[in-house]
This record gives structure tokens, C-alpha cells and sequence, in this order.
């Protein structure tokens, strides 16, 4: 469904632009693609040479490092990048992270490979893209996306320090790397993290939850998950075990399970991890034909997977009247037209899944600082906060006194925020105000139809203000 991504982000784009007072030469300016690098590179493996093509596209650089991630895929290729960089500008603006937009790609699968095969292969793409500059802290920073993870952050990581090796900054060349390649802790599960306080959000105010024909909390609101990826399993994990909601559908390449009763997402992960799929997973009805469960009744559907999964000749039949876009794309600009005739509340990508790249945007400044969060303030703060417990202790013991501090509060209570709060603590602050904005312009304009036009917009005026700044 890729031939007409950039095609469809566009056509959203240009929605917007056409809300907005802004001459033709910047519009035409922020939604062109600034540049391709397309590489072709050979590597020997098993006894032959083998020559794999590669991406890395940079949308905009209103602001810079731009930022994105580099995905390993089959179905990688030119406009898939180029759509991809372009939400990546967007989502930044939108999310406030310091980044112009930029995405890479390798035309490959990777399970075709074995792990020594991956580096050798990982570390060529890296130096392709290295003595170009397009991995650099201070111009280019890519990330993990789709086939890729922190093993492979790690080997481009290496590759460039090995190519740089006075480069100080080095390690904020990539994110999303392991913790002790000077990763963060949280990335991992950032995305699907961010997808939660996403709809937290979204829930917390009830003329929003009454468009989307929905009421209440989270709590028990049937979900249908497309895709057990790093995100979407993260997302349906602490949907499920923090909110109370109940996955009753996941689609997987070899078909769907469904139960009614609600999946164990953490026993569904392990059996496909161990079996390659969810074919067979016990407590739960399979079918093969996972393409028609979006289509199936629930209150929640995200897809987490690809782009254009949801597109004009199955939005018609989607019964889900609030979509959460956790992969990016994944709902056409034609199908989007459909939902929203329906009724449907989509919030979109460019904020859904908005969560990776702002904790990468938190280990790029821990790189650059060169010291994790909270290692300075910690053991301040528990400090402080054991002065007042203390105090309440001493009151507590007046006999004339009638109460006592409970042990969980004082346990909560005094302890300091490590580097996991911390991140988390950034990343619900980042989705709330960047929803603010959102909700902001969709209420306050009647011409504005969708929250996925209100992102463009606020998106748009933040990237169009930089420009300004810079002269244009």
C-alpha cells in the first residue's frame, strides 16, 4: 500500500495549508522533501558478493539534527521514505523536540540474515551514510523503525565513533541505542508508551470521548490491536495492565485471535516469539483472515503496523469509532475522508505515536550532557522530602495527635525520581501539551474537521515561524 504514501501525507498536508494565511513559496517549501540519498552498497556473504540498496531522505532542516529512524524491510523504498521523513518533521514540530524530519531505509529482510551477516551488512550501510554526514549528532540522528532495534543503534553507533574517534558527542550520533552503549532508560518502550498517554489524554476530557460516540473511562473499552511489534505490544501491555482496557482482537501476518474475555498480550508476545506467529495461541479463536478483524466491533482500534492498512475499499467497514494511528500512516488520506463522513475520531499519527521520538529527543540531550537523568538531583530530593517525613513522624508521636502516615505514602513519598520517572514524567507532559494544541484548534475552528488537520496546522505554523526566523 506504499506506491501512493507520500501522495496521501500531502494530500493531508495540503488540507491544512489550505486553513492557513501563508504565501505559496513556503507552503510549496515546507512539504517538499529537501533531499534523497539513495546508496547502493556490496558486501561479501557466503562466498559471493551481495549488493543491497539504501535511503536515508531529509525532509526538512528548519531545524537541525533532523531526525528519524531507519527501518529494514522489503518493501523499503523511495516514497515510503520520503512520506515517512515528512511526518517525522511534522511530528517534531508538533511535540516541540528541537528536529527537522529525516528517515532511512534498507531494502532488506532481515531474518533472511544471521547476526554476524546483519553487522557486517549494518556497519557498510552506516559508513555509506557516515562520510556523508547523514549520520552525524549535530546534522542527522537516526533511530530504531521497523526490523531494526538497539543492536543494530549499537553497531551504527560503533561505526562512527570508529570513523570519528575524537568526536566527544559521538554517542548522540544515533538513539534508541542499549543502556550501555549510552542509551536511555524508557526508549524502548516509548512509542507504545506514548500511544497510552495518548488516549489518557484523549479521555480526560469527556466533550472529546462524546464525539466519538464513547463514554467513561478506559477502563474495560474493547480494543483491537493490528500488529505485535515493539509498539503495539508495549501500547496493548500497559492499556490492558495500568487501564483496565481489554485487547479482544491482535492481527498478526499469519491471521487473528479473538476472545471476548480479553488476550494476555505478555503470554500472545511469548508465543509468537516462540512460534513465529499467533497461530495456535491457547484461549483464543484464530482465523487466517486477519485483514477482515479491523473491520470487527470494538471501541478502540490501533493499528500498529504499516502504512495504508486502512484505506478506501475497507474504511467503509470499520466499526471503531476512535482509531489511535500507533504505526505511522497507517489510515489513507481518501480513507480518513470516509471515517470522519462516519463519524469515526481518529487521533493521528504525527501525535499517536509522537512517544519515540521524544524520549530520543531526551537520550540525545543525555548524550550531549554526558550524564543520565536525575544522577545530580536524587538523592537530593529524597533528602528534602525526608525532612518533611520526618516532621509528620515527630507530630505523628503527640499522643494528642489522632493520625499516622500510612507506609505506602511514605515509601512514594521519599523516593527520588531516577532516570525511568524522569523520562516517563517528560513523555506524559509532552503528549498532554502537544494534545492541548491539537484540541486547541479543533474546537476553537469550525472550518477544522479533524484532529489529524489540527496537528498539520499547529505542526505547520511552528516549522513556518522557523523559516520566518531564518530569513525566508
Amino acid at each position: 500500500m506504499s506506491a501512493g504514501f507520500s501522495a496521501s501525507v500531502d494530500a493531508m498536508y495540503e488540507r491544512a495549508a489550505d486553513l492557513m494565511d501563508m504565501g505559496p513559496g513556503l507552503r510549496e517549501k515546507i512539504r517538499v522533501c529537501n533531499a534523497t540519498y539513495t546508496v547502493r552498497f556490496g558486501v561479501r556473504l557466503r562466498g559471493a558478493i551481495h549488493t543491497f540498496t539504501g535511503y536515508r531522505s531529509v525532509h526538512s532542516e528548519h531545524m537541525e539534527p533532523v531526525k528519524g529512524g531507519i527501518r529494514y524491510s522489503l518493501a523499503v523504498n523511495q516514497d515510503e521514505v520520503e512520506a515517512l521523513a515528512s511526518l517525522m518533521t511534522f511530528k517534531c514540530a508538533l511535540v516541540e523536540a528541537p528536529f527537522g524530519g529525516s528517515k532511512g531505509g534498507l531494502c532488506i529482510d532481515p531474518r533472511e540474515y544471521d547476526e554476524h551477516e546483519l553487522e557486517q551488512i549494518t556497519r557498510r550501510f552506516a559508513y555509506e551514510l557516515v562520510k556523508r554526514d547523514l549520520i552525524n549528532p549535530a546534522q542527522n540522528v537516526p533511530a530504531p523503525d521497523m526490523g531494526t532495534g538497539e543492536r543494530e543503534m549499537a553497531w551504527m553507533v560503533d561505526q562512527y565513533q570508529r570513523m570519528h574517534t575524537t568526536d566527544i558527542n559521538g554517542r548522540a550520533c544515533v538513539t534508541g541505542k542499549p543502556l550501555n552503549a549510552g542509551g536511555i532508560q524508557g526508549r524502548v518502550e516509548a512509542t507504545g508508551r506514548g500511544v497510552q498517554y495518548a488516549l489518557q489524554e484523549f479521555f480526560r476530557h469527556p466533550e472529546d470521548i462524546a464525539k466519538a460516540n464513547l463514554s467513561g473511562t478506559l477502563d474495560g473499552k474493547r480494543i483491537i490491536l493490528q500488529g505485535l511489534g515493539n509498539v503495539g505490544f508495549h501500547a496493548a501491555l500497559f492499556l490492558s495492565e495500568e487501564d483496565g482496557a481489554k485487547i479482544t482482537a491482535v492481527i498478526e501476518r499469519d491471521g487473528v485471535v479473538r476472545s471476548e474475555k480479553g488476550i494476555d498480550v505478555a503470554a500472545l508476545r511469548e508465543h509468537v516469539v516462540r512460534t513465529g506467529g499467533v497461530t495456535g495461541f491457547p484461549g483464543a479463536g484464530h482465523s487466517e483472515d486477519g485483514a477482515a478483524a479491523l473491520e470487527d466491533d470494538c471501541d478502540i482500534l490501533i493499528p500498529a503496523a504499516l502504512e495504508g492498512v486502512i484505506h478506501k475499499e475497507n474504511a467503509a467497514r470499520v466499526k471503531a469509532p476512535l482509531i489511535i494511528e500507533a504505526a505511522n500512516g497507517p489510515v489513507t488520506a481518501e480513507a480518513n475522508d470516509i471515517l470522519l463522513e462516519k463519524g469515526c475520531v481518529i487521533i493521528p499519527d504525527l501525535y499517536a505515536n509522537a512517544g519515540g521520538v521524544t524520549v530520543s529527543y531526551f537520550e540525545w540531550v543525555k548524550n550531549l550532557s554526558h550524564i543520565r537523568f536525575g544522577r545530580m538531583q536524587r538523592r537530593a530530593e529524597e533528602a528534602r522530602h525526608q525532612l518533611l517525613v520526618d516532621e509528620l513522624e515527630r507530630l505523628s508521636a503527640n499522643p494528642d495527635v489522632k493520625w499516622t502516615i500510612s507506609k505506602n505514602f511514605k515509601d512514594k513519598y521519599l523516593r527520588g525520581a531516577g532516570e525511568l520517572e524522569l523520562v516517563r514524567s517528560g513523555l506524559d507532559d509532552t503528549m498532554r501539551d502537544a494534545y492541548g494544541a491539537m484540541r486547541a484548534v479543533w474546537h476553537a475552528r469550525e472550518e477544522v474537521p479533524d484532529l489529524r488537520t489540527a496537528g498539520f496546522i499547529v505542526a505547520i505554523e511552528r516549522i513556518a515561524a522557523s523559516y520566518r526566523a531564518k530569513g525566508l
